[in-house]
């Protein structure tokens, strides 16, 4: 079985037992999280679309971490000017493990 939920402005499909890194959500580690946008559920051969979610799926994560991720190196230079900027940025990432995936 699996689903694609929506989170962060991404989508995600994911199994049970997955472990998936999505953008910072406020909870600690060990705590709970319940998906409702839900946006499609898929198990043996058949598939369930919403439109846009599916009614009374949810998914439900533990969160195991927060984390960040690898630095991203930024560089701009300007040939001929003698004109260059570093700079870098980690993303903030909640590590999670999904637990159960329900389906209406």
């Amino acid at each position: 079985m699996f689903a694609v939920i929506r989170t962060g402005g991404k989508q995600y499909r994911v199994t049970p037992n997955a472990v998936l890194k999505v953008e910072k959500l406020e909870a600690e580690p060990g705590s709970t999280i319940t998906f409702t946008d839900v946006l499609a559920v898929g198990s043996e051969g058949n598939l369930t679309l919403g439109s846009p979610v599916v009614a009374g799926a949810t998914v439900t994560a533990t969160v195991i971490a927060q984390d960040r991720l690898d630095k991203v190196i930024i560089f701009k230079k300007r040939r001929r000017q003698n004109s260059r900027r570093k700079n870098g940025h980690r993303q903030h990432v909640t590590v999670l493990r999904v637990a159960d995936i329900k389906a209406a």
